[in-house]
């Protein structure tokens, strides 16, 4: 599939999980948008993306409403993110599973493009939409974020939300802009440079409901596979830190075996790295980071057993390494974590 790509039938069953609450002709819809019942009945199946830009436009026409994206937000599931829905489920913490969505986004579909910036309190997440038609980004966008937010809520059992959200559409009517507060209960800024949500930094330690990293693992080797099948075109140091992070797992940390996967020399592998201004020992330590994390929080592993898992020659390298990291001694790292899943 070329233009749009394409998007997964999960995506379409959460808005049609909406519509369903309304009086609206489904199967006219459907036809309309030139998609099959037939592929809606298959979970792994996948639609072109100008077929779901076609079914969403149709929805606004049908629906009349300029809130649907946000009020559809609400009928997430683990399902509606295909199989990095599963993958965030057995992460340990928040961040382990933000930093899932970047490898794994094109599951979801072709939609759009999500980056994240870390800032000294904050951190904010950005998602560009790909899709050309204006009224349709601007639902899609209010989809995204009512649904993350619904969806994060739902894995921490917290009642987190951002301190703002940042819009690129134009500032909605004022009886719009309560449903706008009632759903982010913060500042709503419009006609932004970026579509983003602006959260706090303590918000990555946030431990998740069901982690399970053996369970994650598994379903991690999956979903490269999956990604690989679709055609591989996220960015070049997404693909490294995925390989990565599968080896790390294993305790390798060698770049050569990296660039073997690949099917490049190591200077190969640098080269195209400092292209995207990164290096491999930046993911490296990205990578060390997470799984350090992840060790720290869901297993009973000692810190020197931890340093050698993770590759470093002696624990006060790994010592050092992770205090620079987090500001925390893994101990303490540890001590915390278990006191917010107590």
């Amino acid at each position: 599939m070329v233009g749009l790509g394409s998007a997964s039938v999960p995506v379409v069953k959460q808005y049609l999980r909406y519509v369903e609450t309304l009086d609206i002709d489904i199967p006219a819809l459907l036809v309309a948008s030139s998609i099959s019942a037939a592929t809606l009945a298959q979970e792994n199946e996948r639609i072109s993306g100008e077929q779901l830009q076609a079914f969403l436009a149709n929805l606004i026409i049908a629906t009349d409403d300029p809130l649907f994206g946000l009020k559809s937000g609400v009928f997430v599931e683990p399902s509606s993110y295909s199989v990095l829905g599963y993958i965030t489920m057995t992460c340990a913490t928040l961040a382990q599973a933000l930093e899932r969505i970047q490898p794994y986004e094109k599951l979801v579909g072709d939609m759009g493009v999500t980056s994240i910036d870390y800032l000294p309190q904050q951190l904010a997440i950005h998602w560009h939409c790909a899709y050309t038609f204006e009224d349709v980004r601007e639902q899609m966008v209010d989809n995204v974020f009512a649904s993350w937010l619904a969806y994060a809520r739902w894995l921490s059992g917290q009642d987190v939300g951002p301190l703002a959200v940042h819009l690129q559409r134009a500032k909605p009517a004022q009886v719009q802009l309560q449903h706008y507060q009632q759903v982010f209960n913060c500042p709503v800024l419009f006609s932004q440079p970026n579509n983003s949500l602006i959260l706090p930094l303590d918000y990555l330690d946030i431990p998740l409901r069901q982690p399970d990293h053996g369970l994650l693992q598994t379903l991690e080797l999956h979903a490269a596979g999956q990604v690989s099948a679709l055609g591989d075109s996220h960015r070049f140091s997404i693909q490294v830190k995925d390989i990565i992070r599968t080896l790390l797992a294993k305790g390798i940390t060698r770049k050569d075996m990296v660039a073997g996967q690949l099917n490049m020399s190591e200077r190969t592998l640098q080269r195209k790295l400092q292209q995207e201004q990164t290096s491999y020992q930046k993911l490296l330590d990205e990578a060390r980071l997470l799984l350090a994390q992840q060790y720290l929080t869901d297993t009973l592993l000692s810190v020197d057993d931890i340093a050698m898992q993770l590759g470093f020659s002696e624990t006060r390298s790994f010592f050092r390494s992770f205090k620079g990291w987090t500001g925390k001694t893994p101990s303490i790292y540890r001590e915390s974590s278990s006191q917010k899943s107590g």
